[in-house]
């Protein structure tokens, strides 16, 4: 039996593979890139924490990576990137992130994201039953498009998970006063969402360290788990 065979047995939930056609309104496979440097580093110079996740936003040593001025030239357009990861051990769907521009996520380990779609968000509620399971193998370059809902990834073994995270530079870092003036002014509703830069959060009521970072309570049902 292989791993995402024993993962839809194991919950009462589909759980899909990014190979698969439902994946497509959500993002795509990249290929062509040579990720080889960037998962050597991640699987020699970083840790997952005992318990919850870690999430760096850039690190020096990733960005140094031959193959990242490709990604920025050929996948960004040009424009200025950051590349960071996020390691832990979620199991939970929590709630969900957008940015305005796509997120490339590289599996160094199997884990599963839960996904979504930015315009099913109706008065700043989301339905978390409209949200998709998607497999990521080992080794797989993901394009996440500006208009996919997402949280950190969740485990498939005991160990937990590591994942390297590309973004347009200066997403997940903190607002200045200047800008949390901005949001609190404005009089459209997606202001109440905008948690960081380039990061919009509408979290589930259960999960307190989203909302008492002052994410949007606005996830509707169970928040649930996921086994492995």
């Amino acid at each position: 039996m292989d791993l995402l065979e024993h993962l839809n047995q194991a919950n009462d939930v589909k759980i899909y593979s990014v190979n698969d056609l439902e994946f497509q309104s959500y993002g795509r496979i990249i290929s062509g890139y040579d990720f080889s440097e960037m998962i050597s580093i991640m699987e020699n110079a970083t840790n997952i924490p005992p318990e919850g996740n870690v999430y760096v936003a850039s690190v020096e040593e990733l960005e140094k990576c031959a193959e990242v001025k490709n990604i920025r030239d050929a996948l960004y357009g040009g424009m200025d990137i950051q590349v960071g990861y996020c390691n832990g051990r979620n199991s939970t769907y929590n709630g969900f992130e957008y940015h305005k521009g796509s997120e490339i996520n590289v599996a160094v380990t199997d884990f599963m994201l839960v996904l979504g779609h930015s315009y099913d968000i109706s008065n700043n509620s989301y339905d978390i039953s409209q949200a998709k399971v998607f497999f990521v193998p080992k080794g797989t370059g993901i394009e996440m498009y500006q208009t996919t809902l997402h949280l950190s990834p969740l485990k498939v073994c005991d160990e937990g998970f590591k994942g390297i995270v590309i973004l347009p530079k200066g997403t997940n870092t903190p607002l200045t006063e200047d800008e949390k003036a901005s949001r609190d002014r404005s009089k459209d509703l997606e202001g109440q969402l905008l948690l960081q830069r380039n990061k919009w959060v509408i979290a589930h009521p259960d999960r307190k360290p989203l909302i008492d970072q002052g994410a949007h309570p606005g996830v509707t049902g169970v928040n649930k788990e996921l086994f492995y």
